[in-house]
This record gives C-alpha cells, structure tokens and sequence, in this order.
C-alpha cells in the first residue's frame, strides 16, 4: 500500500517535537525534485494541532515559494543538466505538458500548479527555463501555494482529530484518485 506507507510516515513526522522543521524540509524540496506533496504533512499536522494551522499553512507557503525560487534558479541556469534527469525519472512527458501550459497561460500556469495536485516542481524548473520574470513567477507561487496550504491547514483543522479516521481508511483510494486526476488533467491540457 503505497500511500499508508506515505501517510504514515508523514503523520509520524507531524507528531515529532520537530515537526516544523521537517515541514519547512519537506515544503523547500517539494518544490525542486522531492516526490512527496507538501500537503500530506500539512494535513496531519493540522489535524493535530487545530489551533496553529494558520502558522501551519504559512511556514508550508513560505518555505514552498522559497524551494520554488530555487528550482527557478536551477531551470535558468542549468535546465540542461536536469533535463536528461527529468526524462529518466518519467517526468518528461509532464515537463513538456508544464512548458506548454507556460506559452499558453504564463503567469496563471503557475498559480494552477501551485493550488493543484500536479508536481510543482516542473513548473518552477520551467519557470526558469523559459526565462519567466523572476517577480511574476514569485507572486503566482505565494497565490497558488498559499490557497493549496491554507484550504488543507484550516480544512483539517476544522474537521479536527476525528478526520483522521476517515482519512486512514480511505487514503490509498484518495491518493490514487488524486494521480488519475493530476493525469487526467495533464493529459487533457
């Protein structure tokens, strides 16, 4: 089971003494090659703690925009080292379908993949890449990240501890019809 796998991990990292500073490792690399969402920390911990999903949400927004700056600067200047890298891993497809969305949308792109289940972190390599203003692709990062971070925080800290149930029992359901639906919107677009 993949994603109890990933789920507990993740809510054993949110109830460390430490939790914030695996949230703030976890929201930086995100955004540049980690394979594991953001959000399936923020989720738990929210959950867990109710009363600092705000603070939560921020740290999570902030230190994702600031990974993002840094996949920026990776796709500006050395795209063509991680290139080949994107094409091994099965990234390629998803890379080629993030440079499109950028010649079509621009800014808007990176709002969509920052609020959306799709990997960041091909749009903040094609930020850089194709040459984005550096101020545009910050301001569309702290608006995307941000509505993703603070509807998860506050959602989970609403429904509180007895979501978590809920969660557990449905989560390889939840996370696989979150890839389908991160496919079929690459896939369509």
């Amino acid at each position: 089971m993949l994603f109890a796998g990933i789920y507990n991990k993740m809510m054993g990292w949110a109830a460390h003494p430490y939790a914030e500073r695996y949230l703030i490792g976890v929201s930086i690399f995100e955004s540049i090659f980690f394979p594991v969402p953001t959000a399936l920390m923020v989720a738990p911990m929210a959950m867990a703690r109710p009363e600092r999903a705000v603070r939560i949400a921020l740290v999570a927004t902030t230190m994702s925009v600031l990974g993002g700056v840094v996949g920026y600067y990776l796709g500006y200047f050395a795209i063509h080292l991680i290139e080949p890298f994107i094409h091994e891993v099965g990234y390629w497809d998803k890379y080629m379908t993030a440079q499109r969305w950028f010649e079509q949308w621009g800014f808007w792109a990176v709002v969509i993949a920052g609020f959306s289940p799709i990997p960041f972190k091909l749009f903040t390599l094609s930020a850089g890449a194709l040459n984005m203003a550096l101020l545009p692709f910050i301001l569309a990062a702290i608006v995307g990240r941000a509505a993703h971070f603070f509807l998860v925080s506050l959602s989970m800290a609403w429904a509180g501890p007895k979501m978590e149930p809920v969660v557990r029992k449905y989560i390889e359901w939840l996370g696989w019809a979150t890839v389908i639906l991160a496919a079929l919107l690459i896939y369509f677009h």
